[in-house]
């Protein structure tokens, strides 16, 4: 990865209407932002379906590995095709506050005009419709009757569901299909609608020179269309129920460790299979991205395995991954794609050895960096320990705000911060930018920086608090905050420290 500067901003945060960020002008306006900033890359959060609840709203916890969130689909264009109206989407409550997601009324209400939309849609007749499905069946068939039978039984995890249809027995998959037909058809019409507008969105910003970094789980949500579909490839009981789930131990973030309650993957099962639903969904998700950021890598190296049923994550234990042979096979069957490792966490030999041993540009975060008991500078988050093979960011979307960092930080770990940038003049509420400025100058190939750094905003606007639950993925941009003031400040910035993309950035003033 050449030089070069990003911002990361998760779609649903983008300062659309109707709730949500969503493909829509808003989208296509922050790409023109980014170009003319001369930056290189938009970071986005995971792009698939995600649950109902405080609890499910999480773009890491998503109903499928292949499909799209119908959150993200552009009202406005459903109402230019004449099967939405102005009027109605106007009418439709989504929420009093423009900078938050409210997810219940999201889900109530835009699920409404979804419907609606596909109910005055003559998809039978439309060729492009038709090629989609026969095109992704492969994943599109199960996806569609896992949703439509969600819908069927009130939401209910799949766990819960009469054990004829969840253990997929033949004729009970005869007698849904044909029970559920059109709603199988609406879920279809959905996706349908969501990669047309992503492959639109997307070819835009490549053609202005900018190149999405999309982000995917290591695993997959338990209550997925994988994984009710895909049984084989987890470790589940013959009832399906998982033997173990997946977390990580105590560290910064929890005393009691996270216990996320994905089942685990059967490593041994998918090595005589050449590994090849991970290879189909790399691939499937490089159609969507540019460059991959794979979650949680360490955990191709050792995976924290905790009983089921298991109250915290104390209990769990480390289990070997597949390591090396799995990146070989992605590198043989997916040449010259580009990954990113994130290796955050407590992190061991083996999984530094990995991170070498693939050449795949790891994660480096400041805000992990000044932490006032390391002795020597010998913190691999600081940026004189930085190779150009990396990937720096002030924070990720975890963290707090830069801004709100500094504000919760010690005396002791200030002067510390200060210290290492031989400044002691600049006020706490202006230190963020010269934070901005390290990570900007570090000699790291690639620096991303969350949009809420570039605006100084305070936890309020954090995106993520990880082991809470109820006011998470939240966030929305104001419309109007990425002033032509504050675009100017970040194209200074990305050219003062050798990161412009010549080919995006017009030259015309902003």
């Amino acid at each position: 990865m050449k030089r070069a500067a990003g911002i990361l901003l998760a779609v649903s945060s983008l300062p659309s209407k109707y709730g949500i960020g969503c493909f829509d002008r808003a989208a296509y306006d922050f790409v023109d932002k980014l170009a003319l900033a001369g930056q290189t890359y938009w970071q986005i959060l995971p792009l698939g379906p995600t649950g109902y609840g405080p609890s499910a709203d999480s773009p890491y916890q998503s109903y499928s590995a292949f499909a799209g969130n119908p959150y993200f689909i552009s009202l406005d264009d459903l109402i230019e095709e004449g099967v939405l109206t102005k009027k109605e989407c106007d009418a439709m409550d989504f929420g009093t506050d423009p900078e938050t997601v409210d997810f219940e009324k999201l889900n109530r209400n835009r699920r409404v005009l979804l419907r609606r939309a596909y109910e005055r849609s003559d998809i039978t007749k439309n060729p492009d419709y038709c090629r989609f499905v026969e095109e992704n069946h492969w994943w599109l068939a199960d996806y569609a009757l896992f949703m439509a039978l969600k819908d069927h039984f009130d939401q209910q995890s799949w766990q819960q569901w009469p054990e004829d249809i969840r253990l997929r027995w033949s004729n009970a998959l005869d007698y849904y299909r044909k029970e559920l037909y059109f709603d199988i058809e609406f879920w279809q019409f959905m996706q349908y609608h969501f990669f047309r507008q992503w492959e639109k969105l997307k070819a835009y910003a490549n053609e202005k020179g900018i190149r999405i970094i999309g982000d995917i789980p290591i695993y997959v949500s338990p209550d997925s269309a994988d994984i009710w579909s895909k049984p084989e490839l987890f470790q589940l009981e013959e009832d399906r129920t998982p033997g173990a789930v997946a977390g990580c131990p105590p560290d910064d973030f929890c005393a009691d460790g996270q216990l996320w309650g994905n089942p685990l993957y059967r490593w041994d099962y998918h090595r005589s299979t050449d590994y090849h639903w991970w290879i189909t969904r790399l691939w499937a998700s490089f159609r969507l991205y540019d460059v991959i950021r794979i979650d949680h890598f360490r955990g191709l190296d050792e995976y924290f395995s905790i009983p089921y049923g298991s109250e915290t994550a104390i209990g769990g234990h480390w289990e070997k991954g597949p390591g090396m042979e799995l990146i070989d096979k992605i590198f043989t069957h997916l040449p010259g794609k580009q990954l990113i490792a994130e290796d955050l966490g407590y992190m061991t030999p083996s999984v530094r050895q990995l991170v070498k041993d693939s050449g795949i540009p790891n994660m480096k975060v400041l805000q992990f960096a000044f932490d006032a008991q390391d002795v020597g500078g010998i913190n691999d988050h600081l940026p004189h320990n930085y190779g150009n093979n990396c990937v720096v960011y002030t924070g990720t979307h975890d963290n707090e705000t830069l801004a709100g960092w500094i504000g919760t930080r010690s005396k002791k770990e200030l002067a510390y911060i200060r210290t290492y940038l031989s400044d002691q003049t600049t006020p706490d509420e202006k230190l963020h930018e010269r934070l901005i400025d390290l990570a900007m100058m570090s000699c790291a190939d690639t620096c991303i920086i969350p949009v809420q750094d570039y605006l100084g905003l305070g936890n309020t606007c954090r995106m993520n608090q990880p082991a809470t639950v109820g006011k998470n993925w939240k966030w929305r941009m104001k419309k109007g905050a990425l002033t032509a003031k504050v675009q100017k400040e970040i194209l200074a910035r990305t050219m003062r420290y050798g990161r412009m993309n010549w080919e995006s950035c017009k030259k015309e003033t902003i």
